[in-house]
């Protein structure tokens, strides 16, 4: 029996009360509690329609929320990604053409821009998780990525500005600070309208992260196959000016939704804070013994709350435990300090925190960089290999960048198969309702991501063969007798494998983060990709200034002598010391435990599994 100590609202002092608790090793509800909290203590509350009230369990079937609501929601990020995808897919095409920049500088300048893009939302999140919301967040991300686009489409248009490096550049960071504040929120935000307290709503969540990059994959496909064919036969200008159309629409299609949505959020002072007071109370109590000394600990429970998540105490980072204990100091105190008592709950936060983040050389999160260093190249070196290979189909001729087209139609076309005939199978076998573990899903991922770029190489050693066997080596402007059909098992391959990985640590962030940091989860996720972009711009400088110094230059700008398949298998070996890591790494991993503050909850989760 777990005894759970609670102050009295009156203070502190003595008066702490003891009230049982339940069975961590059981099944069964052993005692239901009432729970007091103290002076200083901060209700969990929710911000609905700005305003705050404390939340209140209901047996009433919701009204809002559900399915009805994220469809809003996935349609908006269809067209947040529609725009994403339709300024990326073509971006080293402008790069190099327009702007009349190398192919290596084009590909840095990419991995850059991706980079920013994806490290944003960690200070996007901040702001939605300690100020804003997520849903004002959203609202003032879409405008200032709105504005973005419009400025984007007016720098490729406006006589004056053409080829203006500067301008387009300032307009395509303004677009990245928008979608700073729209990428860690939509996902987060789509994803609360699923209540893990029902039952059904807590399965179909464990869909959603499916459907969801399923929409963003469609988002995707239209964007490279309708955007790049505008921006490559009628002009730059009527292109970007296609995505701008996209993002009012989507912020329309958005406030639409307004009367369904569920906009209940904790809003806490800071994330980073949280963070602090758990280390500073618990350096100040490096001495005490929970166990030795018979020091009792700290739970937040509010008095009112009956169907609050707790989280379960765990054994890693044992060390900060000790900010949970009351020492005489906290004892005497009618209020608590914060700075040297913590909850429980909070100090289980931070350790959600450690496990995922690079903090205290955690290996999740680093295990992780290099799948978007592989996955970056098929906006990059993907599409200029597949710029020199034959691409008519008839009389239609099939712009480079669209192949990154068969990258979503592979997670188009597999994400049906995983969701309805892979798990369940395999939820039969393990029992697990998602079928497999976030962690197993993560590395099957690495595995295919890897193997892509094996065939990357492979594909590349043939049109090098091919280009030499036609004495083409030293022009690089013909064009390859190479059907570029010969790319589309790299491209496929990417695609299943992304569905893998993408989507398995985009569920992971979210589930193993507090409630009220799941925006900075998804940043967090999103970090991965961002700081992989830039460490796939530093390989290729380290590459280039390595073999330049032996006298031959690896990824020149003459794509028959830059030796791209043996930079595909650097990567591809890159990929398979990662993964050996990634299952090193994975094997202390602890997932998210909750303890039910419901019995009725607790009861009715143990029937739906029975059932």
């Amino acid at each position: 029996m777990a005894t759970v100590f609670v102050p009295k609202r009156e203070g502190l002092g003595t008066r702490w009360m003891v009230q049982m608790g339940w069975d961590f090793g059981s099944d069964e509800i052993v005692q239901g509690v009432q729970h007091s909290s103290m002076d200083s203590s901060i209700a969990s509350l929710n911000i609905v329609d700005g305003h705050e009230e404390n939340e209140v369990s209901t047996k009433k079937r919701p009204s809002k929320g559900g399915w009805k609501s994220a469809a809003f929601i996935i349609l908006v990020e269809i067209a947040e990604r529609f725009t994403f995808y339709g300024v990326l897919g073509n971006l080293v095409t402008y790069f190099t053409n327009v702007l009349g920049q190398t192919i290596s500088t084009a590909a840095k300048n990419v991995n850059t821009w991706v980079g920013v893009s994806m490290i944003l939302p960690i200070f996007g999140a901040a702001v939605a998780d300690s100020y804003l919301g997520r849903f004002k967040t959203i609202i003032i991300a879409s405008v200032i990525y709105l504005l973005g686009a419009v400025l984007l489409a007016l720098s490729v248009s406006v006589a004056s500005l053409q080829r203006s490096a500067a301008a387009f550049f300032v307009s395509l960071y303004i677009l990245t600070i928008g979608l700073g504040g729209h990428k860690p929120c939509v996902q987060t935000f789509a994803a609360d309208q699923f209540d893990e307290n029902i039952p059904e709503e807590k399965t179909a969540k464990v869909s959603f992260f499916n459907w969801w990059f399923f929409g963003i994959e469609v988002g995707g496909s239209v964007a490279i196959i309708v955007v790049v064919y505008v921006q490559d036969n009628i002009g730059w200008g009527p292109g970007f000016g296609i995505l701008a159309g996209a993002i009012a629409v989507a912020l329309v299609v958005f406030l639409c939704g307004i009367p369904t949505y569920r906009r209940r959020q904790k809003v806490v002072s800071s994330p980073f804070v949280r963070v602090v007071q758990v280390f500073v109370a618990a350096t100040k109590k490096r001495s005490l013994d929970e166990t030795s000394d018979g020091y009792k600990v700290y739970h937040d429970h509010v008095e009112g709350q009956t169907s609050v998540q707790i989280l379960a105490r765990t054994n890693q980072y044992r060390f900060l435990d000790k900010a949970a204990i009351i020492d005489e100091i906290d004892d005497s105190n009618k209020t608590r300090n914060c700075w040297r008592l913590c909850s429980v709950n909070q100090v289980e936060e931070v350790k959600l925190l450690l496990r995922l983040v690079p903090i205290a050389s955690t290996p999740i999160w680093f295990a992780c960089l290099p799948f978007a260093i592989l996955f970056s190249q098929t906006a990059t070196y993907f599409t200029k290999q597949g710029s020199t290979t034959v691409r008519t189909v008839g009389s239609f001729k099939i712009p480079p960048a669209t192949l990154q087209v068969n990258v979503a139609f592979a997670a188009i076309v597999f994400i049906p198969l995983y969701d309805r005939i892979l798990v369940p199978i395999a939820r039969k076998v393990t029992g697990l309702p998602s079928g497999m573990t976030t962690l197993q899903r993560m590395g099957i991922g690495l595995f295919l991501s890897t193997f892509s770029m094996v065939a990357a190489a492979l594909v590349e050693a043939k049109r090098i063969s091919i280009a030499r066997d036609h004495g083409i080596m030293d022009s690089p402007k013909s064009i390859v007798p190479m059907r570029v059909f010969w790319l589309l098992p790299q491209y496929i391959i990417t695609g299943v494998g992304a569905v893998f990985f993408v989507v398995g640590v985009q569920q992971l962030f979210y589930d193993q983060i507090p409630d009220e940091l799941r925006s900075m989860g998804a940043a967090a996720s999103n970090s991965t990709l961002g700081v992989g972009n830039f460490l796939s711009s530093a390989i290729i400088s380290i590459l280039q200034a390595i073999t330049s110094r032996a006298g031959d230059e690896w990824l020149g700008s003459n794509l028959n002598r830059a030796h791209l398949d043996y930079f595909y298998w650097v990567l591809a070996g890159l990929g398979g010391l990662n993964l050996c890591f990634f299952i090193w790494a994975t094997r202390g991993f602890v997932y998210k435990k909750l303890e039910w503050d419901d019995p009725n909850q607790k009861e009715e989760q143990k029937l739906s599994h029975v059932e």
